[in-house]
């Protein structure tokens, strides 16, 4: 079962003309059980995070192995704080739940697009696409090109 926001992105990488794998899995709850599920790396997978800063959400991906340097963030953007949006801000602003949120902005999702460096390091990204039970695996290439994300370093180990 398909969610409106895995069907808006099938239809837009079918539209932009994207060779990608869907994969169908149980719900995965971590980038580790996402990996597993797909059968591909954790670096591969682009995890997005959506991220209150100063007072604007704004939409990061980097590589699931990676976590989020909030200090970099703030340095960029100028701001004192930043924090993850909570449950029921995701819903608002996405219609999706934890875990579930692709890494695209417009016109998939309403939000400003970054991207860390360390998507740029591998052939293909893995996402969970609007659901917990629904990843794609597509060329970094056609990502990056369908995206245009501003690539900015927000990854730490």
């Amino acid at each position: 079962m398909s969610t409106p926001t895995f069907q808006a992105i099938v239809d837009w990488l079918q539209r932009e003309n994207v060779k990608f794998r869907h994969v169908a899995h149980q719900p995965t709850f971590t980038s580790e059980e996402s990996a597993a599920a797909r059968g591909e790396p954790v670096q591969v997978g682009g995890k997005a995070l959506v991220v209150k800063v100063g007072d604007d959400f704004r939409l990061f991906v980097l590589s699931a192995a990676l976590k989020f340097d909030s200090a970099a963030v703030k340095q960029h953007f100028g701001v004192r704080k930043t924090r993850f949006a909570d449950k029921d801000e995701l819903l608002a602003l996405t219609g999706l739940v934890p875990g579930s949120v692709p890494p695209f902005g417009a016109p998939i999702l309403k939000l400003p697009l970054y991207l860390d460096p360390s998507i740029l390091a591998n052939e293909v990204i893995a996402f969970n696409a609007g659901s917990l039970t629904d990843s794609i695996i597509m060329p970094l290439a056609d990502y990056v090109r369908i995206a245009k994300a501003e690539v900015l370093k927000f990854g730490q180990t």
